[in-house]
């Protein structure tokens, strides 16, 4: 029950934080590439100093290391596709921007699910994997409103589908309470969250945050939220 209630609590505050994500995005703009920044060291640290060490002490005995690698790559490429499906249905129409934002909230679903399946393993690993997703959720809220307004979508129509993105988490996290995942199949599961937080930070955050603000204190963030969540884990697994 205690384990349940953390879950939904957690989930409740990536609404919160998809949400303040959106609403920045409505008013600011200056700044994003500060928080992106930030976002993208955040992810890659818990993918390199969380992530792949809990999935491959899971799957030891059972999997050897390149197949625990191959499910993380599989992972990769899967957002990989995710990701392009929303490039290329957000560059025209409304119709298609709003398809984009729909990808977005499919994807928020997962997010919201592998914390869920992150707290099967222990609360100290859902606790790290909660705080990237949050980081990055913040992330996900701007590039919602964002693919709305670009496709020329009304701003009453981009806070719809910014509500919506951030309930789905909320849903994903609930949805893993209706069954049990253990040992070396955690494990996997663990490793192909881990591919696609790697695609999130390497291959979107930290390049959207240098792209149009090609600056050192961009950098110096970036290097900052990978820093920031060595010492968490840390100090977590102290």
């Amino acid at each position: 029950m205690q384990l349940s209630m953390a879950v939904l609590l957690v989930s409740l505050a990536t609404f919160v934080s998809t949400l303040m994500g959106g609403l920045f995005a409505l008013r600011f703009r200056d700044h994003l590439h500060l928080i992106l920044g930030f976002s993208g060291g955040a992810v890659l640290g818990v993918v390199l100093f969380n992530l792949i060490p809990e999935s491959t002490a899971l799957t030891a005995g059972r999997f050897d290391m390149p197949g625990t690698m191959a499910v993380l790559a599989l992972g990769f490429l899967a957002y990989m596709v995710l990701d392009r499906a929303v490039a290329l249905q957000g560059r025209h129409t409304q119709r298609r921007g709003a398809l984009g934002a729909g990808i977005l909230c499919v994807h928020s679903f997962l997010d919201g699910f592998f914390i869920g399946l992150a707290f099967k393993v222990s609360v100290t690993v859902g606790t790290v994997v909660a705080v990237a997703v949050l980081v990055h959720d913040f992330s996900d809220g701007i590039n919602t409103v964002g693919l709305i307004l670009k496709s020329k979508g009304s701003a009453g129509k981009a806070l719809r589908w910014l509500l919506a993105d951030a309930a789905a988490p909320v849903l994903g996290a609930a949805s893993t309470l209706l069954f049990t995942l253990q040992g070396p199949l955690l494990g996997l599961g663990l490793a192909c969250f881990a591919g696609f937080f790697l695609y999130i930070g390497a291959s979107d955050l930290v390049p959207e945050s240098y792209h149009q603000h090609a600056k050192g204190l961009t950098t110096v963030m970036t290097m900052l939220g990978a820093a920031v969540m060595f010492a968490a884990i840390r100090l977590a697994g102290s």
